[in-house]
């Protein structure tokens, strides 16, 4: 039996959770489903530009598992554009939108 997976942090759900090509009806779509930690590790190695190792400390997980999260979120996109697909995004239990280091006390008294 497989282990549950560890919490990944990521900043937050998207503004849309479907993003489609247009004037063709999402019924008549094939899907490719996206998931949150897919899209959080292109946002930040893709977009933000950070390395893999420092995505990785940003999630909460490996850079191993960080560059296994991307090479599949590329193949998925890739496979949308190309075919014409509409791309899902879809969350899981073990997601989290809050970081507790975020929240800690930074600075001196006074």
């Amino acid at each position: 039996m497989p282990r549950s997976p560890k919490p990944r942090w990521c900043q937050g759900p998207p503004p849309q959770r479907v993003y489609k090509p247009a004037g063709v009806p999402l019924g008549q779509l094939n899907q490719v489903v996206l998931g949150l930690d897919e899209l959080e590790a292109l946002r930040l190695c893709d977009l933000l530009g950070l390395s893999q190792e420092e995505a990785g400390g940003r999630m909460g997980v490996s850079r191993g598992t960080v560059q296994r999260l991307l090479s599949s979120a590329r193949a998925k996109v890739a496979d949308a554009l190309v075919h014409g697909k509409a791309i899902t995004i879809a969350g899981a239990d073990y997601i989290r939108f809050t970081h507790p280091r975020r929240h800690r006390f930074r600075g001196g008294a006074g």
